[in-house]
């Protein structure tokens, strides 16, 4: 911590031509203050977000769930996803714990649905790629 502390008033000094240690233990109590709006479990729960959708297995099942904007039966998401039947209930199950899907047992069947956060989600990464990128990925 002492290294960093040294490194911010360092560039405290370039910044405001001097540093007081007033400037100092300013700035670092607004840098804890913001460090507090994230909070550990905010940022340990987003993870778990990104890491289910981290897999191309369950990053298709997302997309092809947003994109039917319906619920899907497992037997039509295993004709979307070349997995074992294991694989893909592993799949799902991440899926459903991230919070990204839900299911929902109808008779014999289980069916599921993209969340409101899949949905977010997938919108801000299909804005976030451009097609010219998209073309020079398949293109390789």
């Amino acid at each position: 911590m002492a290294q960093a502390t040294d490194r911010l008033q360092r560039y405290l000094e370039d910044e405001l031509g001097e540093c007081r240690d007033e400037d100092l233990e300013c700035r670092l109590g607004e840098l804890d203050a913001l460090e507090e709006t994230i909070g550990t479990t905010r940022v340990e729960t987003e993870l778990d977000v990104l890491s289910a959708l981290a897999n191309e297995t369950r990053y298709t099942l997302v997309r092809v769930l947003v994109a039917a904007g319906a619920e899907l039966c497992v037997c039509e998401l295993n004709a979307v996803v070349d997995v074992s039947e294991s694989g893909l209930s592993h799949a799902l199950s991440a899926l459903v714990d991230a919070g990204l899907v839900d299911g929902r047992k109808d008779g014999r069947w289980k069916k599921y649905r993209a969340t409101n956060r899949a949905v977010a989600l997938v919108t801000v990464l299909e804005g976030s790629v451009s097609d010219e990128a998209v073309r020079s990925v398949s293109d390789e």
